[in-house]
């Protein structure tokens, strides 16, 4: 089981079920007019891909350390959007670091387990993920 998220750069504000609509498509590879391009988004993917690599980019001996690779599947991402997912164990932390990395980007986050999207400029601020939940 995993714990899925999207990022995009926002357009435009959408509901949350035009949000969930939106990443059903990219989920289905319909990126062309889904999402802008935005060097954000390529900002969000290296940021966090220094902290976590993808798990394409790991050695065998690291495959099941998921405080190093968190990710059960490689990243469906392009010059506007990243769609990642993570083993469930680790699902609070990369959630927190998501939502804090998207809203250090500028970019829009989507949780598809609870059908919300929020945007950078919300007041519910996230809190970068504590040490002792990182790697």
């Amino acid at each position: 089981m995993s714990c899925d998220f999207g990022v995009w750069y926002p357009d435009r504000q959408l509901t949350h079920e035009e949000a969930g609509a939106r990443y059903s498509r990219l989920c289905d590879g319909q990126v062309e007019g889904e999402v802008l391009d935005h060097p954000s988004v390529a900002a969000f993917y290296a940021e966090l891909t220094g902290q976590h690599p993808e798990i394409d980019d790991i050695s065998e001996d690291r495959i099941d350390d998921t405080e190093y690779c968190p990710w059960s599947v490689a990243m469906d991402r392009s010059d506007g959007h990243v769609i990642m997912a993570c083993v469930w164990s680790r699902a609070e932390y990369v959630g927190q670091l998501v939502r804090h990395l998207a809203r250090k980007h500028g970019l829009a986050i989507f949780d598809p387990q609870q059908g919300r999207v929020s945007y950078p400029d919300s007041s519910d601020e996230p809190e970068p993920p504590s040490a002792n939940e990182g790697p």
